[in-house]
């Protein structure tokens, strides 16, 4: 494998730990201990069993506490702690083929990481300002696909991986922006003396 596909990799990693860092984990862990891929040294340490089961048990924690408007959000600054750091790791552990964690590697995985973290919390509290749960839902699902099947693809296809992600975080910043303008608007309506809102209604 190139260095450029290990870049992308890790990069791809990084960003997928901002999103699900526990669900990210143990699917390296186990695609490695299965042998589905060969791991870099310094990767091989997400397929032991302590690895794989504690990973795998806070995934199962965050699949149920994403799902709930109010506590996504605050489980989201809680793993602000986990997910950064992750991110870097597991960047700057695809890149090391000696086990020696780069700075440069980590830096680079922990800014993907920090990115999508942002991007993920911003739109989830901008969706939990709707009554109704079944955005939050859907919002929820799609990340879990979006983290189980980009975890698949970067394994077999790191470059198509690569443009998904990045169509994927495109479309998630234009749905924030787009809330973002349509509660601003709403709220610069509701605060406008009376006649004006008179003058903004349809006649």
């Amino acid at each position: 494998m190139t260095e450029a596909h290990l870049f992308v990799i890790g990069l791809l990693l990084a960003w997928m730990a901002g999103i699900r860092a526990y669900l990210t984990v143990f699917g390296v862990g186990l695609a490695g201990l299965l042998g589905w891929v060969e791991l870099p040294p310094a990767l091989q340490a997400t397929q032991s069993w302590w690895v794989l089961g504690t990973s795998g048990a806070l995934a199962l924690a965050e699949f149920f506490a994403d799902k709930i408007p109010g506590v996504d959000s605050v489980w989201d600054l809680l793993q602000t702690l986990a997910r950064v750091p992750a991110g870097a790791f597991l960047a700057a552990a695809a890149l090391s083929p000696d086990g020696q964690l780069g700075a440069g590697a980590l830096a680079v995985g922990a800014g993907a990481a920090l990115t999508s973290h942002a991007l993920k919390s911003g739109a989830r509290a901008l969706l939990n300002t709707s009554p109704e749960p079944a955005s939050n839902w859907a919002a929820s699902v799609a990340e879990d696909t979006l983290v189980v099947g980009g975890l698949a693809l970067a394994m077999a296809h790191p470059w198509i991986a690569l443009v998904v992600v990045v169509g994927s975080s495109l479309l998630g910043a234009l749905l924030v922006w787009w809330i973002w303008r349509t509660l601003a608007r709403g709220v610069r309506r509701l605060f406008a003396p009376a006649g004006d809102r008179a003058d903004a209604s349809p006649t």
